[in-house]
């Protein structure tokens, strides 16, 4: 059977719009998603299932529904359910089925659909109970000890369950045992240390999953980062190298936070800018 990319969606958010745009100012970015009442767009949590060789793994998992309500609230999550479960049901699969997942890194909306729904009074349960976990050793170490800058970005108590779960791998190179042949790492720091970037083989190029070095189309334009980023020049120079490189082998960007492309190949112009060209709204068992 042929290695097939399936799109999935999780919980959906709505944050402020200039947040997510950093400096761009709001007369551009509104040009590309309108912002609501509360100057908040719509932002996706997209996950990707790949089958291989009669394995499933799991690229993220979304913001999930661990949320209290008053956080839920806050963070702009807005449905109650565990959107990525159902979606995965959807898909026939279960979730003792998955074999691995693999998060770039453990901020709340990549990780926490690692979680069960927020039930009062009960503790957090991982919602995967025989899957591998990959996370880069980088990566982990800021979950850990995280800056103050970000520390509310992380879920007390995930790297315990992960670590007690008897079943993390802690990728320090370019590969992971888990995930075989056909899969590499990028790492990028300029959005948090050693964000990871997981390269898909595929037979009509390569598939990156962009996490949040490019968390939509918008954001192809390399001059365009977060409030967010952590350092968003450093972030650039990582995206423009990436970019470039993509191009010369064909190469198409998954979307974790746009709220309607999933896909899209990369395109540089003449002048040198990059933009986001044959999207693909969601991916059903693509194999090529």
């Amino acid at each position: 059977m042929p290695r097939t990319l399936t799109s999935v969606q999780g919980n959906s958010q709505r944050l402020d719009g200039g947040a997510m745009f950093g400096n761009a100012p709001r007369a551009l970015w509104e040009k590309w998603i309108a912002p609501d009442e509360l100057n908040r767009i719509p932002l996706a949590c997209r996950c990707l299932v790949v089958r291989d060789n009669g394995r499933i793994m799991l690229f993220e998992t979304g913001i999930g529904a661990f949320f209290e309500p008053a956080l839920r609230e806050r963070y702009g999550v807005v449905e109650e359910q565990h959107v990525l479960l159902e979606s995965l049901a959807a898909e026939g699969i279960q979730p003792d089925q998955v074999d691995v997942v693999v998060l770039s890194h453990l901020h709340f909306d990549h990780a926490g659909g690692l979680l069960t729904r927020y039930e009062p009074g009960q503790p957090a349960r991982l919602a995967f109970p025989k899957a591998t976990f990959v996370v880069g050793v980088e990566a982990w170490q800021r979950a850990i000890a995280p800056h103050p800058r970000d520390r509310a970005s992380f879920i007390p108590g995930l790297t315990e369950l992960l670590a007690n779960s008897g079943r993390l791998e802690l990728a320090a190179s370019d590969r992971a045992a888990a995930l075989g042949d056909g899969f590499l790492f990028h790492r990028s720091s300029g959005h948090t240390p050693g964000l990871l970037l997981t390269e898909i083989e595929m037979p009509s190029g390569p598939v990156l999953f962009a996490a949040d070095l490019i968390p939509g189309r918008a954001w192809v334009h390399a001059p365009i980062t977060m409030g967010y980023d952590r350092y968003p020049e450093l972030l650039i120079d990582e995206k423009t190298t990436l970019l470039n490189d993509l191009v010369q082998r064909n190469g198409r960007l998954f979307f974790t936070h746009d709220p309607d492309v999933a896909l899209s190949r990369v395109e540089k112009d003449a002048k040198g800018k990059f933009t986001a060209v044959e999207d693909r709204l969601q991916l059903r068992a693509l194999a090529s």
